[in-house]
């Protein structure tokens, strides 16, 4: 894995860790990392050693979103440069949420603005209890733009107006209600609670768990009921003569583990 210069990679055990690394400035984000973010995704995509990918965020916080010096260059662009630096955004969003390993945020601290994007295109999002999160945007005359299509998906319409319109603050326990986070945990309980959720993920085939995030995005994203009809189908039939496939069955009626359990 490359080196980069506002995140941090680490693998232990299977389990990849992205971390968010500019502690100093809670890990706010810039150009510099967005691109950063997207480029190690895009290499965990294709990682053998990799099943399960963390994003976490060194210090206290998990991301108070956009850099302020980022958004002082930001103000001086014009639409065409505008256009373009979010575009990159939504790819950064759009490449963790199509990442092919599942994911997980672990939320400690401030989650801002583009914080929220980072973290509800992931599977999974478990937090503190006293973590802080707001869509603030129209706070400042703008909008949560590129990060509404993976808000929207988990929370949905109604709970997006609420947040989004206000820009109000809420805690942890309230994102795990209006189900932005998964759940809401005490801070020293946070690290056992991902832990478990990593062990079941490792648990199940690697080549199954990629075909049901493909299998999810589709039919969320690009198939209509009918025509999802033939597509599952055909999904199904393939992963049951997979070698993998073939694997999980057998074990299942042997009363084994399957050779990727290790």
């Amino acid at each position: 894995m490359q080196s980069f210069n506002n995140i941090e990679f680490e693998l232990q055990d299977q389990v990849g860790t992205i971390w968010l690394n500019r502690p100093d400035k809670h890990n706010a984000m810039n150009a510099e990392m967005i691109l950063e973010i997207i480029d190690c995704f895009e290499l965990l995509n294709d990682d053998p050693e990799v099943r399960v990918i963390l994003l976490k965020g060194r210090g206290k916080s998990f991301c108070a979103g956009a850099d302020l010096n980022y958004m002082k260059g930001i103000a001086e662009f014009g639409f065409k440069e505008n256009y373009e630096d979010s575009l990159r955004l939504a790819k950064c969003f759009n490449a963790i949420y199509t990442c092919k390993k599942p994911t997980i945020a672990v939320v400690q601290g401030a989650a801002i603005g583009g914080a929220n994007g980072l973290l509800a295109a992931c599977d999974y999002v478990f937090c503190t209890e006293d973590a802080k999160f707001a869509f603030s945007e129209v706070k400042l005359g703008i909008a949560p733009a590129t990060i509404s299509l993976y808000v929207l998906k988990r929370i949905g319409e109604f709970r997006a107006r609420d947040l989004m319109l206000s820009g109000r603050r809420f805690t942890g326990i309230e994102a795990a209600q209006y189900q932005l986070a998964n759940s809401a945990h005490p801070e020293n309980e946070i690290e056992e609670h991902t832990n478990k959720m990593v062990q079941f993920l490792l648990s199940s085939g690697p080549n199954a768990i990629t075909a049901c995030k493909e299998l999810i995005y589709n039919i969320s994203n690009k198939y209509g009921f009918e025509s999802a009809i033939d597509y599952s189908s055909k999904v199904i039939a393939e992963l049951r003569a997979s070698d993998e496939g073939q694997e999980g069955m057998a074990s299942f009626l042997e009363k084994r583990k399957p050779n990727w359990v290790k």
